[in-house]
């Protein structure tokens, strides 16, 4: 077995044994809402070649998606995930069939500027609470029976819906469809000159990624029981790709553990250094981008690639 089918058993047993050995699981919820988060911006910027400023907006608007439909109307928790993903989804395919034809900075500034026209719209809708957000989501209770008010019932709700994530990017980079894309990240103009229809495929990569963006905002106002103004401004955005680069771009395990190193500096810095929490990770972001360009993963891959070689 190779060593990295070891540590995938040894996390996913770490995961599944989380609350038994008195890890909060309130943090670890916290951790795998933005493990899917970042993964998913790894689909678009890793596999694609697609740097987007904008990825907060899909998160926020299924937040608050998910958030409405729970409080307000009543719906499942489940049925209020699914809206929360359509709406991501399908303002995924409006920016992504303007934005989609622009590369470079023009593709990554569209995106950030449609990104704030949606963070003004959140700030001014009575139905999304203003600047006070949308408060006091309850968990609901799941097919309508299993109550997710228990925070280790959420908490595997929420590890099955990661793992899936997890396995279904896997699954799209190995296929034809995810050669495809790291073909149009290595040379666009080979794939056009081969028959390949680039745009159709960047446009699906896009949605796919704000898809699985809506669900980790949706995940993230149920764990929390809240969706403010925070899941839809442009920081969220840049956090997602400080996650995704201190990983390392175009792995799978790299945005886990970006998110988790950037999530635990945050919830243990936050009350003891203050909004100097934010210099810290920027400090640490830019040392790791000076001496690992790959990201930790990245960088860890290499050298193991290197020793099997010379070995």
């Amino acid at each position: 077995m190779r060593l990295t089918t070891y540590v995938y058993i040894a996390l996913a047993a770490l995961a599944v044994l989380a609350p038994l050995i008195g890890l909060y699981p309130v943090f670890v919820m916290k951790l795998l809402c933005f493990a899917i988060f970042a993964c998913a911006f790894n689909l678009l910027l890793g596999y694609t070649g697609l740097l987007s400023f904008g990825h907060a907006a899909y998160f926020g608007a299924a937040a608050y998606t998910t958030g409405y439909l729970v409080k307000t109307l009543h719906w499942t928790p489940e049925v209020a995930i699914l809206g929360g993903m359509a709406l991501a989804a399908f303002s995924g395919l409006i920016v992504g069939a303007m934005a989609i034809r622009r590369q470079g900075i023009y593709f990554a500034m569209i995106t950030l500027a449609l990104a704030q026209m949606l963070y003004f719209v959140c700030l001014q809708l009575k139905l999304t609470g203003g600047e006070d957000g949308l408060q006091g989501v309850p968990r609901g209770n799941l097919f309508g029976m299993l109550s997710l008010s228990n925070d280790t019932t959420m908490y595997y709700f929420v590890l099955a819906l990661f793992v899936t994530v997890f396995l279904l990017i896997r699954r799209i980079v190995h296929s034809p469809f995810g050669q495809i894309l790291k073909a149009i990240r290595e040379n666009e103009p080979r794939a056009v000159s081969l028959g390949y229809d680039v745009e159709r495929y960047k446009l699906l990569a896009f949605v796919l990624s704000t898809t699985l963006a809506g669900l980790a905002g949706s995940l993230k106002t149920l764990v929390f029981g809240f969706a403010t103004l925070s899941d839809v401004h442009w920081s969220m955005s840049g956090e997602v790709i400080l996650m995704t680069l201190l990983g390392g771009v175009g792995t799978f395990f790299g945005p886990v553990l970006g998110a988790g190193i950037v999530v635990a500096l945050q919830d243990n810095l936050a009350d003891k250094v203050g909004s100097w929490v934010s210099v810290i990770i920027g400090a640490i972001f830019v040392v790791c981008v000076m001496a690992f360009r790959r990201g930790l993963v990245g960088e860890a891959q290499a050298f193991f690639g290197r020793k099997k070689k010379t070995a």
